[in-house]
């Protein structure tokens, strides 16, 4: 699924595409597409009506969008949702669940070429496409917090922990919550409520570059060591996003349905059998917690059992 670097990709999109304008109308194609929004499908396309959208913002894996009214629309895009830009005369795609048109879609004339997002945007809408249907929209008051305490946070991401990418993120709370929490290191990058955004791809690659056994309690971890996985965390997730983010199939692509490259510059994740590019010992796969860890046997040795 998506992790930080790819949804930042979306969410980069949908402030050059979508930030600025203002919805016409909303059609629901799929009512499990806004199963979060309680009142229904309705009343989410009635509370998008002739709404303009703010900027875009990113917490973890989620986006959201303010509504200037003290909600937001929040996106999650789950396992294979995606959040398309396309002209209006590009063919519903095969798993279309919402079509957002905005005022602004009319084509422009022959030779007219917008200065601004919305006007480069005209004539085209905000499609979600969800094949496997378990992300999704929907609308929600906002709390006084996240990156910008003037739009706030919204309600269902009261829970979840800034992500290393914040300015909110701070080195030494995650350090203590690691130490108390008493679990291994790869369970506790994958707990939202610690620190969110990293998934399994990212982890494995940031446990390989500070060489780091999943397994390795988090009661061992001293200061430093925590300091040089967050550095390498932010580290990996600045070259993925370098490259568009991770594309292993069609499902992950960015508003303009373009697939991420990071997958070739992958030193653990997938490469199962191949060499380590550090010391050359092939790389091993483990099956954990309904995924798989990839690691180095040598540069990332299991912790000893007492």
């Amino acid at each position: 699924m998506p992790e930080l670097p790819e949804v930042e990709v979306v969410r980069r999109g949908l402030e050059r595409w979508v930030s600025g304008r203002t919805v016409t109308d909303t059609e629901v194609l799929h009512p499990r597409a806004v199963r979060r929004h309680l009142a229904g499908a309705a009343d989410f396309a009635d509370r998008l009506r002739g709404v303009t959208l703010g900027p875009a913002y990113r917490r973890g894996k989620y986006l959201w969008l303010p509504l200037g009214n003290g909600t937001s629309l929040l996106g999650h895009l789950g396992m294979s949702g995606q959040l398309l830009v396309q002209p209006q005369n590009v063919p519903d795609e095969a798993h279309l669940r919402i079509r957002v048109r905005f005022t602004d879609t009319a084509a422009p004339a022959a030779g007219e070429a917008g200065t601004s997002a919305a006007g480069e945007a005209g004539g085209t809408e905000l499609r979600f496409v969800d094949q496997r249907t378990f992300g999704g929209l929907s609308v929600h008051d906002c709390v006084p917090d996240g990156p910008d305490a003037a739009v706030g946070l919204p309600l269902p991401l009261a829970h979840i922990a800034p992500d290393p990418l914040e300015k909110a993120f701070d080195e030494d709370v995650f350090h203590e919550a690691l130490r108390r929490r008493r679990t291994t290191i790869k369970r506790a990058l994958l707990d939202q409520s610690l620190i969110s955004g990293v998934g399994n791809i990212y982890a494995d690659e940031a446990l390989w570059r500070s060489k780091l056994h999943y397994d390795r309690p988090t009661a061992a971890m001293t200061r430093p060591r925590t300091a040089e996985l967050i550095a390498h965390i932010r580290e990996v997730m600045g070259d993925a996003l370098a490259a568009g983010g991770t594309s292993f199939d069609s499902l992950y692509v960015n508003v303009n349905g373009e697939s991420g490259y990071f997958d070739r510059s992958l030193d653990v994740y997938g490469r199962e059998g191949e060499p380590c590019r550090r010391c050359g010992t092939l790389i091993r796969r483990r099956p954990w917690m309904n995924r798989s860890s990839y690691f180095c046997p040598r540069c990332q040795r299991p912790p000893r059992v007492s």
